[in-house]
């Protein structure tokens, strides 16, 4: 069994700062692309960042230039640091994970989602 565990969210105003980590735990597994995505109240999911095992970055337009990913793959650990912070990106931020189960005949793939974590950015 793997699981995604986030952390790191809370309250800020604008203009502040927060950092979200998401580490993936289990046994037998190795992580390929991790991401985050974000949701807010009346809206549907959408991307915030994501990171391939190798580093290669994507970002979603709204958070460009204030929001880097990255991560250590020798924790299994994605992190989001999110400066200059608007009221508009107060949502539930999810972790995302696509997962290798190492099996002994034949590996399982997945992709994993967190159980979110709530950024609130007053202003």
């Amino acid at each position: 069994q793997v699981r995604l565990v986030e952390s790191g969210g809370g309250s800020v105003q604008a203009g502040g700062s927060l950092t979200l980590s998401c580490a993936a735990s289990g046994s037998s597994f190795s992580v390929n692309a991790m991401g985050w995505y974000r949701q807010a109240p009346g809206k549907q999911r959408e991307l915030v960042a994501t990171i391939t095992s190798g580093g290669a970055t994507n970002y979603g337009d709204s958070v460009k230039g204030r929001f880097t990913i990255s991560r250590d793959n020798a924790k299994n650990t994605a992190y989001l640091q999110m400066n200059s912070l608007k009221p508009e990106d107060t949502a539930v931020y999810y972790c995302n994970a696509n997962i290798r189960i190492i099996r002994a005949i034949v590996d399982q793939w997945g992709v994993y989602w967190g159980q979110g974590t709530q950024v609130t950015v007053s202003s």
